[in-house]
């Protein structure tokens, strides 16, 4: 395991034993009602959101730093609670008197709201609280705009039925995945990384690739993409794997704002990356009424193609700055660490499988934590038996409950967890185990606040734009200025999800441009799914781009280096997120939507020469340091291929023809005149 019991011991006592209390029973309640389903989805949200507002205030000060003001903390705790607590009472009345609200409904209501947003700030700044401030007052005074921005006009009483009851609001469709979906794979993560995934991941890249040209940073772009299978968030990536591969780059000659910028990119890459993703993903899934398989198949092409151009960037900057690897004898064995921590692959490989086989995101989320449980004790006895026979007949037991796990009952499977744990606790060293899941049960918790809160708060969002009609109107002003020129419409979108992005997360992101900016490109005849995956991505491509770039402001104190810098490298190293989008537009074959496998292989062999002739342009080197003519026709080249006009493909491939021709020759012909 990852850390000694005094370790853990130590990293629990942390935290004030009520706040410990909290975030343990949050994640127990949520693993209960994603096995038994003991309550309404109504009130799995509802409780879902009350115990993410006392995570929040008995853990996030008002202002400043440091622990909150307990009375106060107890106060906003206990009314957050309360809010949750009066929707399950009185479920069956709030259900009969539907939009007729009573005063006791108002209070609720109200309270709900004003809590929702002050936890937000406390979690995420003003910035996001300050443009779902900006919808609810559009509710309460869009009457008295000018045009078409004007609506029929709604009472307060309205609104608050609209976002505090019902699941148009606050309890909307981005709750109801966080309460399910979301904080199952965030449980699933916190297991993987408490029993050593990440060691697992980072020895695994660094043995392959360590001793190889650029070696440092080619180990943080696979580790990142390793990591980003399991836990789907870019900034966590970047503070986990990044506190090893940052300040190896540096040492082995990496700029600090290359080796930022390369760590923030390859994080980032996380949250479009199959099977898990990011929580956009599974919203996206829920949102458009698709599977989730279908969302993770699109992304697959494109994720691989944003992984090579990073890979790629990362190799020619090596070769341009000529940076060597480790040497090979400091470098792990890539096959030991896999065979000292093979059992941790189990659970992914088996939710994997069931993703990918159409299962729900629920069923296969509660089966791969179940799974990683059962692994992680029974791994811990087995490691802990001295006989090899014994040892054998375990693992076979082991191997024989997974193979069966599917015909079992899930009251069975408890049993089965049960049984460990009982185990564990009487053996010797065992307890150190049961320390750890009960760690990673509450970190689980924690990690799952900023998602939660911002899940809830964009509700505020779903249900202005609900409730008035506003996405149908900023689409129709999308298409009026576009026109029916397509690109100019995508453009559009693109700078309004950066713009968004400055200042609010990938969730809150892509559901405003999901919900406002998504219907205009369905409407100019852009696939549903590719529209949606559209602004995703650049919801994503926020966090990199100047002047805020979340996960480089992220990597700047590991690097020491101003997050301006980091984000003018990232932006350079992530051009293929920039450019796969618009290409997967203009032909959905790149995700996987119609055209066939030779459309599709067409697209990728065509989408891979551009994002290498883009990388040899931005870095101004291939085999040897290019001409500025050079990068050049290089640039002009790429931009060919990625261009959907009449005979631009015919011309990229004649172009990059030309251009590795020429290249390669005065590359061998510098190469014998040195000789």
């Amino acid at each position: 395991m990852t850390q000694d019991h005094s370790q853990l011991a130590a990293s629990v006592g942390d935290w004030p034993r009520t706040l410990f209390a909290v975030a343990l029973l949050f994640s127990v309640f949520q693993i209960v009602t994603a096995a038994f389903h003991p309550v309404s989805t109504q009130i799995l949200r509802a409780v879902h959101v009350g115990f993410l507002l006392m995570l929040v205030f008995l853990s996030y000060p008002g202002w400043g730093r440091g622990r909150p003001w307990q009375p106060l903390a107890w106060v906003l705790a206990l009314a957050g609670a309360a809010t949750s607590a009066y929707q399950w009472v009185f479920e069956a009345d709030l259900i009969q008197r539907s939009g007729d609200l009573t005063g006791a409904d108002m209070v609720i209501g109200l309270l709900l709201i004003a809590l929702v947003f002050e936890a937000a700030r406390r979690v995420m700044g003003i910035a996001l609280p300050l443009i779902c401030g900006l919808f609810l007052a559009y509710g309460l005074l869009g009457q008295y705009l000018p045009g078409d921005l004007a609506h029929r006009g709604y009472g307060l009483d309205q609104i608050v039925n609209q976002l505090s009851f019902g699941t148009e609001g606050l309890y909307g469709t981005p709750t109801y995945v966080s309460a399910t979906y979301i904080f199952l794979f965030i449980l699933f993560g916190a297991f993987l990384e408490q029993a050593g995934m990440i060691r697992l991941f980072t020895d695994f890249a660094l043995g392959l690739f360590g001793h190889k040209l650029g070696g440092p940073a080619k180990v943080s772009v696979v580790s990142s993409a390793l990591m980003g299978t399991i836990t789907g968030s870019g900034v966590a990536n970047v503070v986990t794997t990044g506190q090893f591969t940052i300040p190896l780059m540096k040492r082995f000659g990496y700029q600090p704002a290359f080796a930022g910028g390369v760590e923030a990119t390859a994080s980032m890459g996380s949250q479009i990356m199959p099977p898990v993703m990011g929580a956009v993903a599974f919203i996206m899934a829920e949102t458009i009424n698709v599977p989730y398989f279908e969302v993770a198949k699109a992304a697959l092409i494109p994720a691989l193609l944003y992984f090579g151009s990073v890979f790629w960037m990362v190799h020619l900057e090596a070769r341009r700055s000529n940076l060597v690897g480790l040497p090979k004898d400091q470098c792990p064995s890539a096959w030991g660490a896999v065979k000292e921590r093979w059992y941790l692959l189990i659970p992914l490989a088996v939710l994997i499988y069931l993703l990918f086989s159409g299962r729900t995101p629920l069923f296969s989320g509660t089966v791969g934590l179940a799974l990683t449980a059962i692994v992680i004790l029974g791994s811990a006895i087995i490691l802990r038996v001295s006989s090899f026979g014994l040892r054998i007949a375990f693992w076979i037991a082991l191997g024989l409950l997974c193979a069966g796990f599917f015909q079992l009952g899930i009251g069975v499977v408890f049993g089965v967890i049960g049984l460990l744990v009982a185990a564990c606790w009487f053996l010797k060293g065992g307890r150190e185990t049961l320390l750890l899941c009960l760690h990673a049960l509450v970190e689980g918790a924690r990690h799952a606040v900023p998602v939660g809160i911002a899940c809830a708060l964009v509700g505020v969002i779903i249900g202005v734009v609900s409730l008035t009609g506003a996405a149908s109107t900023f689409a129709g002003y999308i298409l009026a200025i576009g026109q029916e020129n397509l690109f100019l419409s995508l453009v559009l979108t693109m700078l309004t999800c950066l713009v968004l992005g400055m200042g609010i997360p990938t969730i809150p992101n892509y559901i405003i441009t999901s919900s406002i900016a998504a219907p205009a490109l369905l409407e100019l005849g852009v696939p549903l799914l590719v529209s949606h995956m559209f602004v995703f991505y650049f919801g994503i491509m926020a966090d990199l781009t100047p002047p805020v770039a979340l996960a480089c402001f992220a990597a700047a104190p590991i690097a020491r280096e101003k997050g301006l810098l980091i984000s003018l490298w990232a932006v350079r190293i992530a051009v293929a997120g920039f450019v796969v989008p618009f290409m997967a537009v203009y032909d959905p074959a790149l995700m996987l939507q119609g055209g066939g496998w030779g459309a599709t292989l067409y697209m990728l062999f065509k989408a891979a020469l551009a994002i290498g002739l883009w990388g040899a342009a931005f870095t101004g080197c291939l085999q040897r340091p290019m001409a500025h003519w050079e990068r050049l026709l290089a640039f002009v080249a790429g931009g060919s291929l990625i261009l959907a006009a009449p005979i631009t493909d015919e011309l990229g491939f004649v172009l990059a023809a030309l251009f590795f021709a020429q290249h390669l020759w005065r590359a061998r012909r510098a190469g014998a005149t040195a000789a």
